[in-house]
């Protein structure tokens, strides 16, 4: 497989990438790593499996050259352009139906949908959506041209998250209550690795991760 990481220095790519690299399940996974200052990434410049592009995600013709020829794109950062219109997505879902590239993992937050209960719901809400989660919010526009592009795509929705040595976590979808309110990420990594491992996993699907030890909690566990 040819999978294409964009944002690819964030710390969820980071042990995405480590765990391809190093994981004999994944001995056959290539990777295009784009990233905006390509240096951060030396130590895996050399790796035969590897090629490392500098890049931006609001430049579709950056874009285009990292998704060309892949099979699968995980774009590791949250589309927060509420100026540009959401550039970030709208030039990945582009450059993929351009090359004919269909699969795409999309790192988004809880409460894109208001489906986080209780206490915290609310104090998610105040503090990511400053009160109301609106339809032109730009994480909440993300996720809808992603359902909306024809793409098999998969919504991540990440939780408050923290540096926990642990994989541990419940899957909640897009018409259910969010469960918990923290989690790892290298619980994150682990979700995005099964879809990698196994492409029909989370299909076409908005997946909300997080511990459920964590649920009931008023802030977020660090």
């Amino acid at each position: 497989m040819k999978l294409a990481i964009l944002a690819a220095n964030g710390q969820i790519a980071r042990i995405v990438e480590h765990r391809i690299l190093s994981e004999d399940q994944f001995k056959d996974v290539e990777l295009t790593l784009m990233l905006r200052h390509s240096n951060r990434l030396n130590d895996l410049a050399n790796n035969p499996r590897v090629t490392v592009l500098e890049g931006d995600l609001n430049s579709p013709e950056d874009v285009e050259k990292a998704v060309k020829g892949q099979e699968m794109v995980f774009n590791a950062v949250i589309d927060h352009d509420d100026a540009g219109h959401n550039r970030p997505t709208h030039n990945i879902i582009d450059a993929m139906k351009k090359d004919g590239v269909n699969r795409l993992i999309l790192t988004n937050l809880l409460g894109i949908y208001d489906e986080v209960p209780g206490e915290f719901g609310k104090w998610n809400r105040d503090t990511c959506f400053s009160g109301t989660v609106r339809d032109d919010n730009a994480a909440v526009v993300s996720d809808r041209l992603a359902a909306e592009s024809g793409l098999d795509y998969t919504t991540l929705r990440l939780p408050w998250l923290n540096d926990r040595d642990e994989v541990k976590y419940t899957i909640t979808h897009k018409d259910d209550e969010f469960v918990g309110v923290s989690g790892s990420r290298q619980s994150i990594a682990d979700v995005v690795l099964k879809i990698v491992a196994d492409p029909t996993f989370g299909s076409n699907d908005s997946l909300g991760i997080a511990d459920p030890d964590t649920q009931g909690r008023n802030q977020p566990v660090y």
